[in-house]
Order: C-alpha cells, then sequence, then structure tokens
C-alpha cells in the first residue's frame, strides 16, 4: 500500500490517528533483526486485534513500548512468534485498558503472564502473603525498600487480576472483589510487619503493645474495586505492666509508618490506608486502645458508626486482638434491642444529605453509580439498616458481605426474592461499571462517562458487541437502577 492507502486502511480499522499509527509500525518493523521480522509477520494480525478493542491507537502504541523495552529478549520473541493466544491477549489488553497498560509498562517482562491460563488466575491470600514477607525479609535493614520489594509484587497481581477480568477468565464480580481484598490485606500485612520491625529497632525493644488492624468499608467487605483505598482502623492493647502513654506512642508510630510506606513516591501505585471511619474521624487519635473503643462507643457513637462497623473485619496484626475487637464491636452492630427510631431517622437523614452534597454540581444524578438513585449507595444501606434491625435475631445477617446479608434477608423473610433480585441486579451491575471506568480511564469514576468514547470503551469492556454498546450500557444501566431505587424507597425510607 501507499502510504496514503495505509493511512485510509488504518481509519476504516478503527485508528483515530492513521499518521501516529503509520510511525509506530514503521518503528517496529524497520531493520533486519529479529524482532523486526517477527513482528512484520505479526503486525497485520495484531492491527485487526488492536482495532477490536476500544482504543486501538493506544494499543498499538503501548505495544511499541513494550517491544522495546524488552528489545530481542529471546523468550518474548518466541511468546510472539509461538503463542498465537498469548498475542491477541496482550493486543486486546494493550487496547482495552490504560490502567493494565500502565502496570505493564512499568515490568513488561509481565507480558510472560499471558501465555498460559493458569498464569491469569488470580493467586489466593497464603501464597500472597507468603511471597510480600518473604520480599520484605530480604530488605530487612531498609524499610522503605522493604515496601517498595511488596508494592512490585502488588503491581504484577493487579495486572494478573485485571487481565483476567480484561480477558473474561474472571468468573464474576465476586471472585474479581476476592481477589483485589486478598492483594490488599497481604500488602497492609507485609508492610506492616515493616513496620513494626523498624518501630522496635528504634525503641531498642519489642513494642510495648499488641497491635491489629481491622479492615472496614468495602475492604472489610471482601468488595474491593480497582479504586479502592484500603479503609481500617488501629487497634492496641498495652502488654501488662507496660505504661499505656508508652504504648499508644509505640502503636501511633507503628500505624504512621503504615500509611508513609504505602504511600512512597516510588513508580509502583500507591495502597492509601484510610483510618477516616475512626472514632471522632479526622480528628480523633488515629490508634485507640480497646477499652478506649469500648468506652467511645457505648457512650458517644453515632449511628453511621454502628453501621460502619457491619464490615468490620481483622486482617492483621496481633490476631487475638482482633477477635476481642469484634467479639466487643457486637453489641453496637448487631444491637440486642435493635436500633432505634430516633437512630433510624439520623441514618436516613444522613444518607439524604450525602445524595444531596456529594454528586457534583451538574452530573446527571441517574447516571452516578455510587450516589445515584439505586446506586450502590442505596443498596448497601438498605441491606445495612435490615441488619442493625434484624442481626441479633437472624445469625446469617451478621456478615461483612454485601450479597450474603442480602441472601440471608430473603431467607429469614425480611426481603422478597423479587426485590433482592432488583436490588443485586444494580448494585453489580454499578459495580463492574465503577471497576470498568478505572480499568479504561487507569483512574476512579462514579459517574458513566459523558464522553461517547470512554462510555463505549466501558461498555465493550462489559461485554456489549459492537455498534450500540454506549446507548445499550447507559439504558440498561438506567433500568436497573430505576428497579433498586424503586425497591429501596419502602424499605429504607419507610
Amino acid at each position: 500500500l501507499t502510504p496514503a492507502e495505509a493511512r485510509a486502511r488504518l481509519e476504516a480499522l478503527g485508528y483515530a490517528d492513521p499518521a501516529g499509527a503509520l510511525r509506530h509500525i514503521d518503528a517496529l518493523t524497520s531493520g533486519v533483526s529479529r524482532r523486526a521480522a517477527i513482528q512484520r509477520t505479526l503486525l497485520p494480525v495484531l492491527l485487526g486485534w488492536f482495532a477490536d478493542a476500544a482504543e486501538p491507537d493506544a494499543g498499538l502504541l503501548a505495544f511499541r513500548q513494550v517491544s522495546e523495552a524488552l528489545g530481542e529478549t529471546p523468550w518474548y520473541l518466541r511468546l510472539l512468534r509461538d503463542e498465537t493466544k498469548a498475542a491477541e491477549r496482550i493486543a486486546h489488553v494493550l487496547a482495552s485498558s490504560r490502567y493494565a497498560t500502565g502496570l505493564l509498562l512499568r515490568a513488561p517482562e509481565a507480558v510472560a503472564m499471558f501465555g498460559e491460563d493458569a498464569e491469569l488466575a488470580p493467586r489466593g491470600l497464603e501464597p500472597l502473603r507468603s511471597e510480600m514477607m518473604a520480599a520484605a525479609q530480604r530488605h530487612e535493614d531498609d524499610a522503605e525498600a522493604a515496601v517498595t520489594a511488596v508494592r512490585s509484587v502488588r503491581r504484577r497481581e493487579l495486572l494478573r487480576i485485571a487481565s483476567a477480568d480484561i480477558l473474561g477468565l474472571t468468573q464474576d464480580l465476586a471472585a474479581t472483589g476476592e481477589a483485589l481484598t486478598s492483594v490488599t490485606r497481604a500488602t497492609v500485612e507485609a508492610a506492616l510487619a515493616v513496620a513494626v520491625r523498624k518501630v522496635s529497632i528504634e525503641l531498642r525493644r519489642p513494642l510495648p503493645t499488641r497491635l491489629a488492624v481491622i479492615a472496614m468499608g468495602r475492604f472489610g467487605g471482601h468488595e474491593c474495586g480497582y479504586g479502592s483505598d484500603a479503609d481500617v482502623l488501629f487497634v492496641h492493647d498495652p502488654l501488662s505492666g507496660e505504661p499505656e502513654r508508652q504504648a499508644s506512642d509505640a502503636a501511633h508510630a507503628v500505624a504512621s509508618e503504615l500509611r508513609r510506606l504505602l504511600a512512597l513516591p516510588v513508580p509502583d501505585p500507591a495502597l492509601v490506608v484510610d483510618a477516616d471511619l475512626r472514632p471522632e474521624g479526622r480528628q480523633g487519635p488515629l490508634v485507640r486502645t480497646l477499652a478506649a473503643y469500648r468506652a467511645y462507643y457505648r457512650r458517644w457513637s453515632a449511628p453511621w458508626e454502628a453501621q460502619a462497623l457491619l464490615r468490620a473485619e481483622p486482617v492483621g496484626g496481633d490476631a487475638g486482638l482482633g477477635v476481642e475487637f469484634t467479639r466487643m464491636i457486637t453489641e453496637f452492630r448487631y444491637p440486642r434491642d435493635a436500633i432505634g427510631s430516633a437512630a433510624i431517622r439520623e441514618i436516613r437523614r444522613i444518607k439524604a444529605r450525602m445524595e444531596a452534597e456529594r454528586i457534583p454540581r451538574g452530573a446527571d444524578r441517574a447516571l452516578h453509580v455510587k450516589l445515584g438513585p439505586g446506586g450502590l449507595s442505596d443498596v448497601e444501606w438498605t441491606v445495612q439498616l435490615l441488619q442493625l434491625r434484624h442481626a441479633h435475631a437472624v445469625p446469617g445477617l451478621r456478615t461483612t458481605r454485601t450479597g450474603a446479608a442480602m441472601a440471608a434477608a430473603v431467607q429469614a423473610g425480611l426481603l422478597a426474592s423479587d426485590d433482592a433480585a432488583a436490588l443485586m441486579a444494580a448494585w453489580d451491575l454499578a459495580a463492574r461499571i465503577r471497576n470498568a471506568i478505572v480499568l479504561v480511564r487507569g483512574r476512579p469514576g462514579d459517574t458513566l462517562p459523558a464522553r461517547h468514547g470512554e462510555l463505549t470503551a466501558v461498555a465493550r469492556l462489559l461485554g456489549y458487541p459492537p455498534g450500540d454498546a454506549a446507548q445499550a450500557l447507559e439504558q440498561d444501566y438506567r433500568r436497573a437502577a430505576r428497579r433498586a431505587r424503586a425497591v429501596m424507597e419502602p424499605l429504607f425510607y419507610g
């Protein structure tokens, strides 16, 4: 083809910048190297695979960057030459997700995982914990290097989970949430061990207190998404004979160091450890003793704090203390006499205020998948109100997971099965949309994209066929959200 004909062909395939695509093709195929020869053979097929995804231009650029980074690496060239499935997977991921592309470009050798299905299967908590702890221990004398090694493992695992999701190899939303939660938990545990070691060295003695990390929010509910922070509480219990002030100072130093290490500006993505759900929020102490938590919740806690505790689950530190904390909060999150009418009114008031204040001005409220009508918040708060009212009498409701609590409510006759199906359909679609937005954009978002191209990319990632994918997704979400809101209003607002 002449250059003009080539540009026309690329434009017909869906490339927005045919001239730029030609430059990438020339860079990939020029010369007499083995790599250039293989890519000259493979590129006609690759160009079609890129074009089948939402962002072919981005896919081609990323493929060039990966190829240049790996150069003449023999295993990479064999992968491209001999593993057609691997090459197709690489093309699809690179042209579908800026998030996955960013992770891959930080360590291009990770393309090796695309060769086998088993390599793309998310790993469980135990092997992740073992690998991260071992990675940290190789840098015993340098806390920052230790957690950098942990974050490198986390980055690779995020790429593994995202790629499996994009390629349709993950079973469902619950499996993705569990995989992401396991990565977050293993990361927090490994970084906590590093922080404890560093503070102990500085004190020249073991910690004078037991310390536990309690997961909250989506972390505690095993429902982490690609854009989720690690919401936590820090609790400690001074060892016998240790002054409480010294114990509190040591626990605070560990918690602060943990948060600092996981937020360091290194190439791998940060993990924000958010402790804002603690008593008194940002104004309160970062770490409290078990006794102080008990005293606060008995005397001062607001209804929303009991609601937040519904998702509390120990995830790191002293296991015994985590169990004691969980036992202690039972009376607050599963109140024996159920939640009172004044507390219910307060929860309803907070919910209405969130809807009014936190949705950005000018945004279409119906398309805000977190706080809009029928969105994640509607479903979760409805289920949590059922838990606050009935969990003392219905053991199945004593769970941190939204889906499990909803199923228990149906089984106990507290929620009609048709109503539960409507709530779950909206919740599942909203959560998958949030994940897809992160995968497409590379950053979190709570509203269906206004740009047609971005919305199409999100829809395609969710499995909608080419054509009117964007319109179909928007219509499906509006329909599911309307049905969920119709169920939610009488259940939540009465």
